[in-house]
C-alpha cells in the first residue's frame, strides 16, 4: 500500500470490475494466531480470506512493506470465488527492537470491491524459561496415613511452564486414590500417606523452549513401633521360695520402619513370685507299749505329724504300728507260757544258753564286717592310684600354680607421631597373649617345664615329673605343642567323604609311629586375614583368628584316639537387616563360623567371641543365633536364660560359648530401652595429599569396639600409608535415635585452610547403630599456605546429639609424613593361628584329670562339680553341666577360655585351696554327729 489511499482504492475498483466479482465483503478463512519466537528462529504469520483482492499485514500500527509479503491465490471450486493467502516472517530482532506499551502485534487487512475487513490481533513474543525454580520441593518425613504436601513454584517463562511430577524418575499418576495435584499452585498433595508413597519426587517444568528439573525431594513414610500383647507370665524360676517370673512383648505391632521411633517402655517385665515349698512328713514319738495280749504280743504306734506332709511333700517312710513278742518268743502252742510247764531250773538254763549263742554270733558278724570293709577300701585306693592323692588335699596344686612375669622395654606407642611420653624401661608386666600366639621366644615362657619349675619338691626323671610322690605329670613328646598353619588336605575321618577332611591317622600315616604332622612354625600366612585352619587330634588344642578376638578351644580327649580333624574358623560380614524381619535386633559381634560340618566330638568346644555391647546395665536382651539358610537366623539361646543345649558366659567385652554343633554363630542384641548402648572405637589417621604438595588429609573412623572391626581400619590405613595420630578412644553410643556428629576445631587459621562447609559432618543414627563391624569414615582436607608450615594441631570432636562426646587431640609434623609413610605396627604380623597338645592349655593334663576325677562324683566331704563351679564364679545354668559326661572337665574348658589371655593359674589354685580349707574345717565338727547318728 502507498500513502495515497484514494489512488489505491481506484486500483482495487478497477480490478474488481476486471474480475467481475460479486458484491460481498472479505471473509477470513484463517486469521493470524499468537506466536512465540524460540531462540533465533523467525515465525510465520498467515492470513487467508475470500473474496479478497488484496491482503496486507499491519504490525504495531504500521503497514508491512509489500515486498515482505508472500501471497498466493486460487479459486474455490464450489463458489467460484477467489481465495487469497498471505504470509510474513517476523524475526527476533524485530520484536526486540520494538519498545511499545504492549507486546509486538500484527493483524491482516483484506480488500474487496465493497470494502475492507480486519482480522484479530496476533501477538508475537520471545519465548524463554529461566533455570532456577522459584521454590523447590523439600524432602519430608511423615507418619503412615499422614498428609504429604510438596510445594513447587516453576521458573519464570514465556509461555508459562507446565508442571508435572516424577516419582523415582517415573511420571506420577494422579488417578490413584488419595493423590491430588493442585494445578493452580502446582503443589503435590497426598491426603493419606502409604508406605508405597516413599520415594524421590521431582518437579518438572517445561514449555516450548526448555525443560527444567527441580531438586529431588525425598519423602519417607515411617511407621512408629507399637507393642505387641504381653506374653503369659513364665513359671517361677525357683521350685521353692521367693523367685522371679517374667513376661515379654515385642515391638512388632507394628515394627518400627523407615526410621520410625522404637516403642517406649520395657520389653520385659519381671515380678516376684512365691512358690510354696513342699514339706516332707516326719514321724512323731512312739507311744508306750500296750499290755501283753493273749497272743503274747504287745503294740505301739506313731503318727506322721512332726511335721505332717504338705504341698506335695513326701510321706513318712516306715510303719505307723509296731508289734513285738512280749515273752521273747517263749509262747507254747497251747498259748501257755513255758515257765508254767517247766521247772524253774530248766528255764534258767535255757535262757543262759540262748544268750551265749547270740553273743558269739554277734562277735563273729562284727569281725567279718570289719574285714570286708578293709578289703573294699584297699581295692578302691588301688583303682584310684593313677590319680594319686585327693586333689584338694595336695599341696602341689596350690604351690604349683605360678604366674610368669618378665621385664619388657616399654616403647613409646609406635602408632603415634611424635609421641610425647618417654619410654619406661622398668615396667614389668604379666605375660599375656590377647590377640595371637607369641613368637618362639615368648612361647618358651609357656613351656610345661617352666610351669613346673617353681614347685618346691619337683624331681625330674626321664620324661616323667613327680610332685610329692603322689602324682605324675607327663612332659613327653606326645604332649608338646604343635603349631599348624598349613592345611593337610589328605586328612579326613575314616568312612566319611573327603569334604569333611579328616581320617584315622593309621590309614594315612603309613608306618606306625611316623607322624606327618610334626611341630612346625611358618612365618608366611597361608590363609586370608579372617580365616584360620589347623589339624587337631586326641590331644586337642586352640585355634585363633589373629587380631580379631575370636578363638576356639578343642578340649583334650574331645577327638577320638587315632583320629584327626582339619578344623577351620572364619569371620563373615552380615547385614543387620538379616537378623530379624520384624524387630530392632542388631549384630553385636562378627558372625563366626567353625567346622567342618561333619565334626564329631565327645565334648563341647569353647568359642570366644568379642562383642561391642555395654552390658554393665540391664538394657539389652542378648541372644546367640545360628545361621540356617536363605539369610535366616534362628535363636540358639538367650544369655540370661537356662539351656541344656548351649552355654553362654557373657563378659564386658567378649562372650564364651560352649557349643556342640558346627555352624555360623553371632551375638545379636535387642535394646530394651533408649539407654542401651554399644561401644564405639574412635581413631584419627593422617597422610599427605598425593595430588597437592601443600595438602594433608585427616581421616576419622568410628567402628564397633571389637578387635576385628578395628583391624579392618588398620589394614586399610597401612595400604594407603596412613599414620595413627592419637590413641583410639572409646565412646558409648546410645540407642536414642540421635545422630553422630564429627567436627574439626581449633585449626590455625593463619597457617592452614580447610574446604568450606566441611568442618562438621554427620552420620545418621541408623548408619552407626546398624554398622555391623563396618567402619564409618569421614575425611577433612586441609591445605597449608606455605611449605614452611610443618606442624598441624587441631581437635576432632565426636559427639552424639544429646549424648556423650570425645575429643581426639591431633599434633603432628607434616614434614615427617612427607618423607614417606612409616608403617605403624599392629598385631597383624602374627601368623601362628593354632597350638596343639599340652602347650595350648594353661592347666597341665595330669592336674586336669585329677581335678575331674575328684569333683565329677560327690564324696563324703561334699566335693562335687557344683562346688567347683561355685568357687570359679560359674553360678548359673548349672543344668547344662549336669547333662555332660564329665561336668568338671567342661567347667575347666570354660575356665581355659576365660583365662586364655592372662595365662594366670592363681585363680584356679586359690579356688581349690579354698575348697580344701572349707572341707577340712567342716569335717571336724561333723564327725561325732555322724557317729551318733549311725549308733541311733
Amino acid at each position: 500500500p502507498g500513502e495515497d489511499g484514494e489512488a489505491f482504492e481506484v486500483v482495487l475498483c478497477g480490478e474488481a470490475l476486471q474480475h467481475g466479482q460479486s458484491g460481498t465483503l472479505p471473509h477470513f478463512l484463517e486469521e493470524p494466531v499468537d506466536a512465540y519466537i524460540v531462540k533465533s528462529n523467525p515465525i510465520k504469520l498467515r492470513c487467508q480470506a475470500r473474496p479478497a483482492l488484496q491482503i496486507f499485514f499491519k504490525c504495531n500500527g504500521e503497514w508491512v512493506h509489500q515486498s515482505q509479503h508472500m501471497s498466493q491465490e486460487h479459486t474455490d471450486l464450489g463458489t467460484g470465488l477467489k481465495i487469497r493467502e498471505v504470509m510474513i516472517n517476523v524475526s527476533r530482532q524485530q520484536v526486540e527492537d520494538f519498545h511499545g506499551p504492549e507486546d509486538y502485534w500484527c493483524l491482516c487487512v483484506a480488500w474487496s470491491h465493497l470494502g475492507t475487513s480486519k482480522s484479530r490481533k496476533a501477538t508475537v513474543r520471545i519465548a524463554y524459561l529461566r533455570k532456577n525454580f522459584e521454590q523447590d520441593p523439600q524432602g519430608t518425613e511423615v507418619p503412615l496415613n499422614g498428609m504429604i504436601v510438596l510445594h513447587c513454584r516453576p521458573p519464570e517463562g514465556v509461555p508459562v511452564a507446565e508442571v508435572e511430577w516424577l516419582k523415582n524418575e517415573e511420571p506420577l499418576s494422579f488417578d490413584d486414590d488419595g493423590v491430588n495435584d493442585s494445578r493452580g499452585d502446582h503443589n503435590l498433595i497426598i491426603s493419606e500417606a502409604r508406605l508405597s508413597d516413599s520415594g524421590n519426587y521431582t518437579c518438572v517444568a517445561s514449555n516450548i523452549v526448555a525443560k527444567r528439573r527441580s531438586a529431588t525431594a525425598t519423602v519417607v513414610v515411617y511407621v512408629n513401633g507399637g507393642w505387641s500383647s504381653w506374653t503369659d507370665w513364665s513359671p517361677c524360676n525357683v521350685r521353692c521360695g521367693r523367685g522371679v517370673q517374667k513376661r515379654s512383648r515385642t515391638c512388632t505391632n507394628p515394627a518400627p520402619l523407615n526410621g520410625g521411633a522404637f516403642c517406649e517402655g520395657m520389653s520385659v517385665q519381671k515380678s516376684t513370685c512365691n512358690t510354696v515349698c513342699p514339706v516332707d512328713g516326719s514321724w512323731g514319738e512312739w507311744s508306750e507299749w500296750s499290755l501283753c495280749s493273749s497272743e503274747c504280743e504287745r503294740q505301739r504306734s506313731r503318727e506322721c505329724t512332726a511335721p505332717e506332709p504338705k504341698h506335695g511333700g513326701r510321706l513318712c517312710d516306715g510303719v505307723a504300728l509296731a508289734t513285738d513278742n512280749c515273752t521273747g518268743g517263749l509262747c507254747t502252742q497251747n498259748r501257755k507260757l513255758l515257765h508254767d510247764a517247766k521247772p524253774q531250773g530248766e528255764f534258767l538254763l535255757g535262757v543262759e544258753s540262748s544268750s551265749d549263742v547270740a553273743l558269739y554270733s554277734g562277735l563273729a558278724a562284727g569281725v567279718v564286717t570289719v574285714v570286708l570293709l578293709i578289703v573294699a577300701v584297699t581295692l578302691y585306693r588301688r583303682s584310684q592310684s593313677e590319680y594319686g592323692v585327693d586333689v584338694i588335699d595336695s599341696s602341689a596344686l596350690t604351690g604349683g600354680f605360678q604366674s610368669f612375669s618378665f621385664k619388657t622395654s616399654r616403647q613409646a606407642n609406635p602408632l603415634l607421631i611424635n609421641s610425647s611420653l618417654q619410654p619406661d624401661l622398668t615396667v614389668s608386666r604379666t605375660y599375656t597373649s590377647p590377640m595371637c600366639f607369641q613368637d618362639s621366644i615368648d612361647k618358651e615362657l609357656m613351656a610345661e617345664r617352666s610351669l613346673l619349675d617353681p614347685l618346691p619338691d619337683l624331681k625330674v626323671k626321664g620324661e616323667k615329673t613327680e610332685l610329692h610322690g603322689a602324682f605324675t605329670v607327663s612332659s613327653g613328646a606326645t604332649e608338646r605343642a604343635e603349631y599348624h598353619v598349613m592345611s593337610h588336605p589328605q586328612t579326613f575321618p575314616r568312612g566319611l567323604a573327603p569334604d569333611y577332611r579328616g581320617v584315622a591317622v593309621g590309614t594315612t600315616l603309613g608306618r606306625r609311629g611316623k607322624n606327618l604332622f610334626a611341630p612346625q612354625v611358618s612365618l608366611t600366612p597361608s590363609w586370608p586375614l579372617h580365616k584360620a585352619t589347623a589339624v587337631f587330634g586326641h590331644a586337642g588344642g586352640r585355634l585363633m583368628v589373629p587380631n580379631t578376638g575370636i578363638s576356639l578351644l578343642v578340649p583334650h580327649g574331645g577327638i577320638a584316639e587315632d583320629t584327626t580333624w582339619e578344623m577351620y574358623m572364619s569371620i563373615n560380614q552380615e547385614d543387620s537387616s538379616a537378623v530379624s524381619e520384624d524387630g530392632p535386633e542388631i549384630f553385636l559381634s562378627a558372625a563366626v563360623m567353625y567346622g567342618p560340618p561333619g565334626l564329631d566330638l565327645s565334648c563341647p568346644i569353647a568359642m570366644t567371641i568379642a562383642h561391642c555391647a555395654e552390658v554393665a546395665a540391664d538394657n539389652w536382651t542378648i541372644r546367640l543365633k545360628r545361621h540356617i539358610q536363605d539369610n535366616k537366623w534362628e535363636e540358639v539361646m538367650s544369655v540370661d536364660e537356662e539351656s541344656t543345649s548351649c552355654y553362654c558366659l557373657l563378659e564386658a567385652q567378649r562372650c564364651h560359648v560352649l557349643l556342640e554343633h558346627p555352624g555360623r554363630y553371632a551375638l545379636v542384641g535387642e535394646p530394651l530401652n533408649q539407654e542401651a548402648a554399644k561401644r564405639l572405637r574412635l581413631a584419627v589417621f593422617g597422610s599427605p595429599d598425593t595430588s597437592n604438595s601443600l595438602g594433608f588429609t585427616l581421616r576419622v573412623y568410628c567402628v564397633d569396639d571389637t578387635p576385628h572391626a578395628f583391624q579392618e581400619v588398620a589394614v586399610g590405613e597401612r595400604s594407603r600409608g596412613g599414620r595413627l595420630l592419637e590413641e583410639p578412644k572409646i565412646m558409648l553410643f546410645r540407642g536414642n535415635t540421635f545422630s553422630l556428629q564429627v567436627s574439626i576445631q581449633d585449626v590455625p587459621q593463619l597457617l592452614w585452610s580447610i574446604k568450606p562447609f566441611t568442618t562438621c559432618q554427620e552420620f545418621s543414627f541408623s548408619q552407626v547403630w546398624a554398622s555391623n563391624q563396618r567402619p564409618l569414615q569421614c575425611a577433612f582436607s586441609l591445605e597449608r599456605y606455605s611449605h614452611s608450615s610443618s606442624q598441624l594441631s587441631c581437635k576432632i570432636s565426636i559427639r552424639q546429639v544429646t549424648g556423650e562426646e570425645q575429643i581426639l587431640q591431633v599434633y603432628t609434623s607434616v614434614v615427617e609424613n612427607e618423607k614417606g609413610p612409616v608403617p605403624f605396627f599392629t598385631q597383624s604380623d602374627c601368623t601362628i593361628t593354632s597350638q596343639t597338645g599340652s602347650r595350648a592349655f594353661k592347666i597341665p593334663l595330669s592336674i586336669r584329670q585329677r581335678i575331674s576325677a575328684t569333683f565329677d562324683t560327690a564324696n563324703a566331704n561334699g566335693k562335687d562339680w557344683q562346688l567347683l563351679a561355685q568357687k570359679l564364679h560359674i553360678d548359673r545354668n548349672l543344668c547344662y553341666f549336669a547333662c555332660q559326661e564329665s561336668p568338671s572337665s567342661v567347667i575347666l574348658s570354660l575356665w581355659e577360655a576365660q583365662h586364655q589371655d592372662s595365662g594366670d593359674l592363681d585363680s584356679l589354685a586359690s579356688a581349690l585351696e579354698e575348697i580344701g580349707k572349707v572341707q577340712n574345717t567342716s569335717a571336724k565338727p561333723n564327725g561325732p554327729n555322724r557317729q551318733n547318728g549311725m549308733k541311733e
